[in-house]
């Protein structure tokens, strides 16, 4: 099937965490990834998307189909590993790049602070742009967003929920106390 160059399209998925949604258009003729949705609850996925995209066409192809595919796996929480290949990473102002590339390298099962992530870009001081840029994620799942925790020892926020960010945290291994704290972190940078 033809696509035209840039016009977007949505490919939905479900885990047991939740729904979420592929955004993709064509570059240079291959699937490129625009956005993925962790669709929130209460909210049909076709109503966020259309509500933040309007005319968008409900198609895929089998480079979406896999990337799908692991998408849901990691949400059912299976080991799964993924590319930047196929994310339109470049579409983020310079900061917030290099943030999400420093996030995508935080391994399974460890975790940073917004802090350390800010002095791993070389922005000591700047844990609060850091966690901004973390909250505008538009590639979740893919660049691990929810492996930066507060501090404290707290999850903070995740575009599909701190239920969600808990359960992908303790997946990977983690453990938190009755006071909703990781005990015994392994932390990355």
């Amino acid at each position: 099937m033809m696509y035209s160059q840039n016009q977007l399209m949505f490919h939905t998925g479900s885990s047991v965490l939740g729904n979420f949604a592929i955004i993709w258009s064509l570059f240079d003729e291959s699937p490129g990834i625009v956005r993925i949705l962790l669709t929130q609850s209460g909210i049909s996925r076709e109503k966020q998307i259309t509500g933040r995209y309007g005319a968008i066409l409900r198609r895929s192809c089998p480079g979406i189909d896999a990337i799908a595919g692991r998408i849901e796996s990691f949400l059912n929480g299976r080991i799964t590993e993924f590319s930047l290949a196929h994310i339109r990473l470049e579409l983020c102002p310079p900061f917030q790049k290099r943030v999400l590339e420093a996030e995508y390298r935080i391994p399974r099962g460890c975790v940073s602070t917004y802090q350390r992530i800010a002095r791993y870009v070389q922005h000591p001081g700047a844990a609060r742009a850091v966690g901004n840029a973390l909250a505008r994620n538009p590639f979740p799942v893919i660049i691990p967003c929810h492996r930066a925790i507060r501090s404290d020892g707290t999850t903070g926020g995740f575009q599909g929920g701190p239920d969600m960010k808990r359960a992908l945290l303790e997946y990977e291994g983690n453990r938190f106390d009755s006071r909703n704290r990781m005990i015994l972190p392994h932390f990355h940078y």
